[in-house]
C-alpha cells in the first residue's frame, strides 16, 4: 500500500531536520516506487547504503532508475506518468534533488489515489 504524502510537509520536515527526514523520504520513495512497479530488486535502504559506499555515484544512477521505475509503475497501475529519468538525473547533478523528490512524490500520489 502506497501512502499519499503531503509534498510541502515533506519539504518542511527535510529542512527542519537538516536533511535527516530527507533520508527517510529517499527510502520511502524508493520502496513505494518498487512496490508499485513490482520490482523486488529495488530497495530504499540498499539504495541509500550504496549511495554512501560509492560516495554518491549510485545516487546519481538512482535518479535515472527512479524515472524509469515510476514510468513502469504508472503503466502497470493505469496512471499517466511521464518518463522523467533524464530530468531527475539533471536535477540531481545540479543539486536540485529535492525538486526531483517532489516530482517523484507527485507521481506516487497519483498512483496512491487510484489504488482501491
Amino acid at each position: 500500500m502506497v501512502k499519499n504524502r503531503n509534498i510541502v510537509l515533506q519539504i518542511v520536515l527535510s529542512i527542519v531536520t537538516c536533511g535527516i527526514y530527507g533520508i527517510y523520504w529517499f527510502i520511502t520513495l524508493t520502496d513505494d516506487a518498487a512496490r508499485k512497479a513490482d520490482d523486488a530488486s529495488l530497495s530504499g535502504v540498499k539504495a541509500f547504503l550504496l549511495s554512501i559506499v560509492t560516495c554518491g555515484i549510485y545516487g546519481i544512477y538512482w535518479y535515472y532508475k527512479m524515472g524509469k521505475t515510476l514510468k513502469v509503475a504508472g503503466d502497470k497501475n493505469g496512471v499517466a506518468v511521464d518518463d522523467n529519468a533524464v530530468l531527475y538525473l539533471i536535477l540531481g547533478l545540479f543539486g536540485l534533488g529535492i525538486v526531483a523528490y517532489c516530482i517523484m512524490q507527485s507521481d506516487l500520489n497519483k498512483m496512491a489515489d487510484v489504488q482501491a
